[in-house]
């Protein structure tokens, strides 16, 4: 890699890391493109240069912090001794993360604000938790845990709740206490969906009534 692009990549670093901590602290609205450029300690045209608007820096900021979310879940399901624990695990790392004012503001205050929530309807963002969550309920239905048609759907189904859960986090008035019956709750729900007898299909020609 040459110098130009190492400076380059150096630069758009210094202003996601400035992005991370204006926006934690001020939200998007209250953040001016000046602070930024006087935090990252660049020209307001190296901003430019990386990125077209306020609304693109952003999103780049949001994509550091759902990097850094999604890595803590997928290791806490990493370690875990079944596909239903993997699932409690990673929701729980979620519902921790929660708890951080990076998190709060950005990915749950902001987020849906500034990128909209077309975007919480796709697979395709690579660093999104609702990956793990929908390869988790995708092995559920492997191992026979629920319907394999109903894994896409319990996939945002689910990833609503625990997102609705993380923002009851973000404005309670004791997170802390919040985090944890939203924890006990979703691992209760967890545990009552990935049933194998719920997964008891009826065959074609088997008679539905007891004699």
């Amino acid at each position: 890699m040459n110098r130009k692009v190492e400076q380059g990549d150096a630069t758009r670093a210094q202003l996601i890391a400035a992005g991370v901590a204006l926006f934690t602290e001020r939200g998007f609205a209250g953040t001016s493109t000046t602070e930024i450029v006087r935090r990252a300690g660049v020209t307001r045209g190296a901003l430019y240069h990386h990125f077209a608007d306020k609304e693109d820096l952003f999103e780049a900021v949001y994509q550091e912090v759902e990097k850094e979310v999604f890595a803590r879940c997928a290791a806490a399901s990493a370690g875990a001794a079944d596909t239903a624990s993997a699932l409690v695990a990673g929701l729980h790392a979620f519902l921790d993360a929660c708890l951080e004012p990076k998190v709060r503001q950005i990915m749950l205050r902001d987020g849906p604000a500034v990128l909209g929530w077309e975007r919480s309807l796709s697979f395709e963002d690579p660093h999104c938790a609702r990956r793990l969550l929908r390869r988790a309920l995708h092995a559920a239905a492997a191992e026979g845990l629920l319907p394999a048609e109903h894994a896409d759907p319990l996939t945002h189904a689910l990833f609503g709740a625990v997102f609705q859960a993380g923002y009851a986090i973000c404005v309670a008035a004791d997170p802390a206490a919040e985090r944890d019956r939203a924890g006990k709750a979703l691992g209760d729900l967890v545990s009552a969906l990935l049933s194998p007898l719920r997964c008891r299909r009826t065959g074609p020609h088997e008679d539905d009534h007891t004699a």
